[in-house]
């Protein structure tokens, strides 16, 4: 189980949001390369980084920071927001982050998502979010009536390096990882799965490690890291050992 934090970039500082709500947001940092090289220094072996301004821009706002942590810390990174040209992704890639993370794309225009997929193979990732079971997009100002395994199975031939699946309703409020939906939805796509949303403390991690096997390979945490309810050293450990 690989556990990823998340770096959330919002006018240019680390910040999170409560249930997706930009307007419910706390800033954790001015300095988020700053903020990157800490989590490497506390054993992180990726990042999850999303330009939060450019999910609602459709277009990166936040371009220099991404590449700041790349040159920094070194980290493979999963950068999403915005994402939505094939411009974009090359951008992403020639800058040197690992993985990009399609969202809103994959409703509005499938055919990009799978022409990215074909042009960078295992370097596209699907970023399902959802409410209740059904896709939010937008930077999750949109709800859709979209299922998120009606979604995955959609592309589940194009060669997708994983998902990422959020729970909105979750995230950010440490209340615990929506672990049964994430695994159901991991099995039904047969697509490897990184859950997202609610870590609440080393009892999620415990809890996504029980159900690895259902296609679960990692865990995005945030807030809980931010709040200190969650040690990423104490859960890095706990991946390793086994329990």
């Amino acid at each position: 189980m690989l556990i990823i934090p998340a770096i959330d970039l919002k006018e240019g500082r680390c910040v999170r949001l409560a249930q997706g709500d930009f307007r419910r947001s706390t800033v954790y940092g001015e300095d988020p390369v700053a903020m990157a090289s800490l989590w490497k220094a506390k054993g992180a072996e990726r990042l999850h980084v999303v330009d939060l301004d450019g999910s609602l821009a459709g277009l990166p706002r936040h371009t220099a920071v991404i590449r700041g942590i790349v040159e920094k810390t070194g980290l493979p990174l999963q950068v999403g927001g915005g994402i939505r040209e094939m411009k974009t992704v090359e951008a992403y890639l020639g800058l040197g982050v690992r993985w990009v993370i399609v969202g809103t794309a994959a409703l509005r225009d499938p055919a990009f998502v799978r022409e990215a997929c074909r042009e960078f193979p295992g370097q596209v990732i699907l970023g399902i979010d959802a409410t209740r079971g059904q896709v939010a997009v937008q930077g999750w100002t949109e709800k859709t009536t979209q299922t998120a395994v009606e979604l995955a199975r959609r592309f589940a031939d194009s060669g997708l390096a994983a998902l990422v699946y959020t729970d909105i309703a979750r995230d950010g409020m440490e209340t615990g990882v929506n672990v049964e939906d994430t695994a159901e939805l991991a099995q039904a796509a047969g697509i490897p799965v990184i859950a997202s949303g609610g870590v609440s403390g080393i009892g999620d991690i415990r809890k996504l490690m029980a159900v690895e096997d259902r296609g679960i390979f990692g865990v995005i945490a945030g807030k809980a890291l931010y709040s200190g309810a969650l040690s990423l050293e104490e859960a890095i450990a706990a991946t390793k050992d086994g329990r």
